[in-house]
């Protein structure tokens, strides 16, 4: 029986499956009389899950490095959030509930939210929060938090697996990972490729309990899996194998190399990112900088707009890992399919075309102010850059940086080091910004092409209604045009031009581009190595 998933992790195996159940039950409520002795009981079986927490980072810094361990100090970091702290002990004192309950249902609603979210990198943090919520009920139980492990090799299989058991997880004896759900930003896949383990996830119901026992074959590049798969079947996998191992090793020798045509066309190769950490794995995968800093992340995980000190945390973290490569920040691109609640934005009936990205940032000023403080004083760590997203003006342009000018002026007038030539670039996402590149190039410093949202807005596409995706020409000439046009503009005004969109990583325009005289792509980390090969290999 066939099967296709989403392959996130490459490589093929077979073995036999070892399907593992749901990774939190689900808890009852049960009646108490003392508030103060359950929220009590909470705060200690919270300050020992950080503990347990704070063993696995150790342990996972160990076997994979400092920057996998990263993860888990966020885990910690979520025991103590505010909101996070006070939904478990307003549901004890609310509903007279036993602590279990309350974390189980804060756990609930948390992962809602997360998983509910358009952007992957936020579904992802669906896991994490069940993850730590989790750990927390099983202490309150008096459970011992087991970590699977096996005598014998088999591929996992389960509705999805929780970092801190895919962090600890052998190579030896995992062959690959299965899952009902999950997101190809996970933890899960991002550990996986970190190990070499082959994943495929998104099996949907097809995947459950009967699995359990069955050899399998499974391929984690293309999504395949064959149940009980025949002699020739299995023969070639085997050959499939063979052949992509080979592939991997040629990959290597691409490592360190410039992106270089035969003919000498040089390429830079960044990577698209949405935390810290996932600037760690840029590093592992060979970019030569951050071509797309996701800043949302931070208002999306935060349950309040987050401080200036914050924001300057996270932007100089990923400045330092970067090790003095250009890391191009995104102001803050809300709205559309990325809603915060505290943001308190009008309900609208088209938000791709609504109050959104830049738009927010001009109408209000101070949350675009603190987040402009947090990126300059972070420049002081390494190289930076500001890039404005959904600009359809040249006013727009000039507004903010206005408003980049005072906050230069004030830290100035503070005494904060800074770089006091840190370029603003903008975005190239909508037709308008396209058509007339030429005079907006006059106030950007640099051009990145946002293919997602430009392909969306010139087919008239909405690129969340998977119904229409039939109707999406990636290489449709009114897009190529526009590209063009871009590049063409900035060329002209002596600034390079980029492209952080999907369709950056897709080879099939590699050629294209190239032509067209695009300076960098800006990809996910996993498509650096596969794409310098390609590049390097076009004559």
């Amino acid at each position: 029986m066939n099967f296709t998933g989403k392959g996130v992790s490459r490589g093929v195996a077979m073995g036999r499956i070892h399907y593992i159940g749901q990774a939190m039950d689900i808890v009852e409520n049960e009646p108490i009389e003392n508030v103060e002795h359950e929220i009590a009981r909470f705060n200690i079986a919270r300050a020992e899950a950080a503990k347990q927490i704070g063993e696995i980072a150790v342990r996972t810094s160990n076997k994979l490095g400092k920057e996998k361990s990263l993860l888990f100090e966020v885990h910690q970091m979520m025991l103590e959030d505010l909101d996070y702290r006070e939904s478990v002990e307003s549901i004890i004192a609310s509903e007279l509930c036993c602590a279990e309950h309350a974390v189980s249902e804060t756990a609930k609603e948390f992962s809602q939210v997360f998983s509910e979210m358009d952007d992957p990198y936020m579904q992802a943090r669906a896991a994490d929060v069940l993850d730590v919520s989790r750990r927390v009920v099983e202490i309150l139980q008096g459970k011992q938090h087991q970590q699977s492990f096996f005598a014998q090799p088999v591929i996992l299989a389960g509705q999805d697996f929780a970092p801190s058991e895919t962090a600890l997880l052998d190579p030896k004896t995992t062959l690959a990972l299965l899952t009902v759900g999950g997101s190809a930003n996970s933890h899960t896949a991002i550990f996986a490729r970190t190990m070499g383990i082959p994943a495929v996830i998104g099996l949907g119901s097809a995947l459950g309990e009967s699995w359990d026992g069955h050899f399998c074959v499974i391929d984690g590049e293309t999504g395949e899996v064959i149940l009980d798969p025949t002699p020739e079947e299995i023969e070639v996998i085997e050959k499939k194998r063979a052949a992509q191992i080979e592939s991997i090793q040629r990959l290597e020798a691409f490592r360190g190399k410039p992106a270089q045509t035969k003919s000498g066309r040089r390429v830079e190769l960044f990577a698209n990112v949405g935390n810290v950490r996932d600037a760690a794995l840029a590093m592992q995968n060979d970019a030569e900088g951050i071509g797309l800093f996701r800043s949302e992340f931070l208002y999306l995980e935060s349950r309040d707009y987050p401080t200036e000190d914050e924001q300057l945390q996270a932007y100089k973290a990923v400045a330092e890992t970067m090790q003095g490569r250009m890391v191009v920040i995104r102001t803050l691109d809300i709205g559309a399919d990325k809603q915060v609640k505290y943001f308190n934005l009008p309900v609208e009936e088209n938000p791709a075309m609504g109050l959104r990205a830049l738009r927010i940032c001009l109408t209000r000023p101070e949350v675009f102010k603190t987040q402009l403080r947090a990126i300059y004083r972070a420049s002081a760590f390494g190289r930076v850059a500001i890039m404005l997203p959904m600009v359809a003006s040249l006013w727009e342009i000039q507004k903010a940086k206005e408003l980049a000018a005072e906050v230069r002026a004030a830290l100035d007038e503070e005494g904060t080091a800074y770089d006091k030539a840190v370029p603003i670039g903008i975005m190239i996402e909508t037709p308008a910004a396209a058509v007339i590149s030429d005079i907006l190039a006059q106030e950007a410093d640099f051009f990145s092409i946002g293919t997602n949202d430009l392909t969306q807005y010139t087919l008239a596409v909405d690129r969340q209604n998977q119904a229409l995706e039939s109707f999406v020409q990636k290489d449709h000439p009114a897009i190529l045009r526009l590209i063009e046009t871009a590049v063409s503009s900035a060329h002209k005004a002596g600034i390079w031009c980029g492209i952080c969109g999907e369709l950056g990583a897709e080879q099939s325009l590699t050629a294209k581009f190239l032509e067209i005289g695009v300076d960098e792509l800006s990809v996910t980390p996993p498509a650096i190595l596969p794409l310098k090969k390609h590049i390097c290999e076009l004559d």
